[in-house]
């Protein structure tokens, strides 16, 4: 499914963001990523998410090799991500039907079709009954189970969570994981899930990959095998995950918000994004 083989990235001539990563996640497994803040864990998803391509080695990702990757082709590549994220990155004059179904409208889908969709994928959220309404209606826990059921609406392979819990409670934030475990579980769905939350990662018996200075030094299964300050909380008030709104990377801001839909009329529902830079 996933696979970094001997991956660095050097930033400049001497920030070394990853280090001679190597990494192979199977289909269907969920993984806690941890880390100090600017241990590398956000290079780790930029690499994930083909916004940045390693300076050496080389990034497979179900059966796709990221590194030589048209820039033509990668809005594709990322519709196939389900991505979560710390800010739920919600369209707040959509309704929840309508954020949830924006990501198969891109695709061309029918509307039959994302009439089903839509709804399994709110079900499998609990939210059937919040279908109409809008996100500032919400609370933060319903609004990140909507973000998920953004993630799963297209059957995404693989879910990207980066902090999907920074801004919810912690009864909210249980749910959240546990909901993501059932799809993991029930669904085969991979999983990659960034989090600071030791009482999170102690609960669950899933592995457990640690970044320390550009480099994995522990993948284990056993929670007290973590170091300690690969969990130590972000600073308060500060948000912890990469993909913060907004986006320091234009790229990926204008992907969040159009899922690579071409702008403009001549533009089918298919079409990637002409403002999709060239290698």
């Amino acid at each position: 499914m996933i696979d970094f083989n001997n991956v660095s990235k050097t930033y400049g001539e001497d920030v070394k963001a990853l280090v001679n990563v190597n990494l192979h996640i199977d289909a269907g497994e969920f993984v806690f990523v941890v880390g100090a803040s600017g241990a590398g864990k956000s290079t780790f998803l930029k690499m994930i998410m083909r916004e940045e391509v390693p300076t050496s080695g080389e990034i497979v990702i179900n059966g796709q090799n990221l590194n030589t990757m048209k820039a033509r082709k990668v809005p594709y590549y990322r519709r196939k991500l389900g991505i979560v994220f710390q800010d739920f990155r919600l369209i707040p004059s959509k309704t929840v039907f309508e954020n949830v179904a924006f990501a198969m409208h891109v695709i061309g889908a029918s509307q039959k079709e994302i009439s089903r969709r839509v709804a399994y994928a709110l079900s499998l959220v609990g939210l059937s009954h919040k279908a109409k309404s809008y996100p500032k209606q919400l609370s933060g826990g319903e609004q990140q189970r909507v973000a998920l059921a953004r993630a799963l609406v297209n059957d995404a392979e693989l879910i990207i969570a980066d902090e999907p819990t920074g801004n919810i409670d912690p009864e909210m934030s249980k749910d959240i994981v546990d909901l993501l475990d059932q799809i993991n579980q029930n669904k085969k769905t991979t999983i990659i899930m960034v989090t600071h939350e030791v009482g999170l990662i102690s609960r669950y018996n899933k592995r457990i990959v640690t970044i320390r200075n550009g480099s994995v030094v522990s993948d284990t299964a056993r929670p007290d095998l973590v170091p300690d300050e690969a969990v130590e909380p972000a600073p308060a008030n500060a948000p912890s995950g990469y993909y913060y709104m907004p986006s320091e990377d234009a790229e990926i801001e204008e992907f969040l918000q159009t899922y690579g839909m071409k702008r403009g009329p001549e533009a089918g529902p298919d079409a990637a994004s002409a403002e999709t830079p060239a290698e």
